[in-house]
């Protein structure tokens, strides 16, 4: 034992020189931040002043790869053939964290099997958008229509958190609604404000140019406070809704299992860094995201929340992208 006890010890120091010395040289080339959004989209926008700013934090270049379509696994497919070396990121939503495993059952792919969470981005609240001329003022006006009567409803797909949230409307007021998906987030607005689909959820940054136009309203936010960027705007209890109802996304990086700890640790503590830049939140300011700075854990935990209540949704809903 006498013996064995400093072999042991100087293991654990040769570790943690070896994981020291990791991530003190990382990153000594260019890293890639793969993400499954298409570029213009407020997460691609985000990432590129992440990416900017890392950049001159490791003095390396960090470059974005849009890899939108698939429901995420165009990218994640590309971020999965990178080596697990801290040099490829993938960027996903807690969507494509939480509820791909069960909307595509088949693949049994789930995505934390795969991926470790390194670093939190941010979080969107999602508003219940109306045409201007609807004559629902409220949540109540909306859950009173759709109990008299067919209500239809756009979202940005299958499975989105658009057509999830409402999917959790429906269960929480008792309502039944007619679900229609779009393929373009921009025509799906559009067609809100002219009254060809009663509603939709809706981030600031997807339907802002179609309200800033004049032709939508915002009866409610699926938040338990009100959002400082539209204080006008009351809370899904405040506006008759259900008042345990919250339908937001969160918005992290993470990396293909197998990078080391100390790699890993950088990077959130670098990310970290960034977020808390007065640039970087002026520019989520405009957007409503809220910053976040969650350690891999509690990425990790918010994840499994998420996937509890989607795979209860995707089941009574029989939800399937198959």
């Amino acid at each position: 034992m006498k013996r064995i006890l400093p072999l042991i010890a100087g293991l654990a120091v040769a570790l943690f020189t070896a994981g020291a010395a990791a991530q003190a040289d990382y990153p000594a080339k260019p890293v890639t931040l793969v993400t499954a959004f298409p570029a213009g989209s407020g997460p691609d926008a985000v990432l590129r002043l992440v990416a900017d700013k890392l950049g001159r934090i490791w003095n390396q270049r960090v470059v974005v790869d849009n890899r939108p379509g698939g429901g995420g696994f165009i990218a994640i497919d590309q971020a999965r053939r990178a080596a697990p070396d801290g040099y490829t990121l993938l960027q996903l939503d807690s969507e494509h964290i939480a509820a791909l495993p069960h909307l595509y059952k088949s693949r049994n792919f789930v995505t934390l099997q795969h991926f470790d969470p390194v670093a939190s981005l941010f979080r969107t609240p999602f508003f219940v958008a109306v045409p201007t001329d609807s004559k629902w003022k409220n949540m109540s006006d909306l859950i009173a229509a759709a109990k008299a009567g067919p209500v239809s409803y756009g979202s940005w797909g299958v499975g989105s958190p658009g057509h999830l949230g409402a999917q959790q409307l429906e269960a929480l007021a008792g309502v039944q609604m007619q679900h229609v998906p779009y393929r373009e987030v921009s025509q799906l607005y559009t067609n809100v404000g002219s009254g060809e689909v009663a509603w939709s959820f809706a981030s600031i940054p997807s339907s802002q140019g179609v309200y800033k136009a004049g032709k939508l309203r915002y009866i409610a936010v699926a938040t338990a406070r009100r959002v400082p960027q539209m204080p006008d705007v009351p809370t899904m209890a405040e506006s008759g809704g259900p008042p345990g109802l919250e339908v937001t996304s969160f918005v992290s990086l993470l990396a293909p299992k197998g990078v080391s700890p100390a790699i890993q640790s950088k990077i959130n503590a670098d990310v970290a860094k960034v977020i808390a830049d007065p640039d970087i939140r002026a520019r989520f300011d405009t957007f409503a995201f809220e910053p976040l700075a969650w350690s891999p854990d509690e990425i990790r935990r918010q994840a499994e929340a998420k996937s509890k209540v989607y795979g209860e949704l995707v089941r009574r809903g029989n939800i399937s992208l198959e």
